[in-house]
């Protein structure tokens, strides 16, 4: 989309959010413009039966990508044009992915957070004592 449709997105996040901004216009995120789908064909966001708009360009999925702080593609959700992103999901992955960072575990999938997790294998469990010193539980699996 261009710039024109995307601020008129953000109008519509503000007005959805009762008029409080979540940042500078609305979100707290950049936002790109592709008028040609450019970036659109080298993410591979150009569905397979490729719709087009109004235009005749071919309309995308819906992607969101997650990128780390070391420049990496850490998560990417694709729904197909007709179908709305689900933030509550998109959130619980972020939360999830700074979690593992931070604390070597991994997260069940419907985990939420400050519910239980997983321990990685690779962490001793006297490592574990030392990084968990309230306590873990053990499981034989």
């Amino acid at each position: 989309d261009d710039v024109v449709s995307h601020e008129g997105w953000l109008a519509d996040i503000s007005a959805y959010g009762d008029g409080t901004p979540m940042g500078g216009k609305g979100v707290g995120f950049p936002i790109i413009a592709d008028s040609s789908r450019e970036v659109a064909r080298l993410y591979g966001m150009i569905p397979a039966d490729h719709p087009v708009d109004d235009k005749g360009l071919p309309m995308t999925v819906r992607s969101v990508f997650v990128i780390g702080l070391d420049k990496s593609i850490k998560m990417s959700l694709t729904y197909p044009a007709s179908t709305g992103r689900s933030f509550d999901e998109i959130l619980r992955v972020i939360d999830s992915l700074q979690l593992a960072v931070s604390h070597k575990v991994a997260t069940p999938s419907d985990w939420i957070s400050g519910k239980e997790c997983v321990v990685l294998p690779s962490v001793s469990n006297d490592d574990a004592e030392k990084l968990f010193p309230k306590g873990f539980k053990v499981k034989d699996l």
